[in-house]
């Protein structure tokens, strides 16, 4: 079992070094110049600043899904993708408020809290699904009763820390929710533009929304994936984010 965990923590340290490249390569985007979205850039140069953060990696996805994402292991390596549908979708202020969401996930470091929360999870499923090759059958070897209830205790572990940590990922959409529109001083901007995405997700075809799936975690608004999805789901709801939101604009406009 040594020999797994030393295995995995070895894979999770590469994927936590690589995240970006495999989040944009899973999208298809590509890094784009200032001269290619002069706006975009230009949006957010200006959010960082506000953000007090370093001036992020800029990407662009070809995609219909009006979404963006943003992903690496620190503030300085950070990438802020948004898909050519968001771009089509959104005015300037609900943009901002979409981009200043990103950038408080970068600011909170959510995809290094994230790799290292989901770690234990990934050896418990592990251990569950390869520790019967170290018990002999149980009969066989010494100690085979034993790898048994390794793989018991693992599958709870797994179980509960896969429900613990989608608790966390929709926590801490609220609190990348709630730091966007600290940076930009509107809340209802990003409540508008969660309320628009979550409406054209509708009119987007079934197979690009099953092909981009995969990335919910990532996305500022996930893909529907039925009751299930539901159930486990890494965001809080549209209503509830932006019921939130609502209260966070009363909030500062009775200051």
């Amino acid at each position: 079992l040594f020999g797994i965990v030393l295995g995995m923590g070895l894979f999770m340290g590469a994927q936590l070094f690589f995240s970006d490249r495999l989040a944009l390569y899973s999208m298809g985007a590509r890094k784009v110049s200032e001269q290619e979205y002069p706006d975009l850039h230009r949006k957010l140069t200006r959010l960082s600043q506000q953000a007090d953060l370093p001036m992020p990696n800029v990407a662009v996805a070809d995609s219909r899904v009006p979404n963006a994402f943003a992903t690496g292991r620190s503030k300085s390596s950070a990438t802020v993708c948004v898909t050519t549908g968001l771009l089509r979708t959104l005015d300037d202020e609900e943009l901002e408020g979409v981009l200043a969401h990103e950038l408080a996930h970068v600011k909170n470091r959510d995809v290094m809290v994230m790799t290292i929360a989901s770690f234990l999870s990934t050896i418990a499923f592990l251990v569950v699904r390869w520790g019967w090759l170290f018990g002999g059958g149980g009969r066989e070897r010494q100690g085979g009763g034993g790898v048994l209830v390794a793989i018991g205790v693992s599958f709870v572990v797994w179980v509960l820390s896969f429900v613990l940590i989608r608790a966390l990922s929709r926590y801490r959409e609220y609190a990348a929710d709630r730091g966007g529109a600290a940076i930009t001083g509107k809340p209802g901007a990003l409540a508008s533009a969660l309320m628009t995405i979550d409406g054209r997700m509708d009119r987007v075809p079934d197979d690009d929304l099953r092909g981009q799936a995969e990335m919910n975690a990532f996305f500022v608004i996930p893909i529907r994936t039925g009751i299930i999805g539901k159930v486990f789901a890494t965001h809080p709801s549209t209503e509830k984010r932006v019921e939130r939101l609502r209260d966070l604009e009363k909030e500062i406009e009775t200051r």
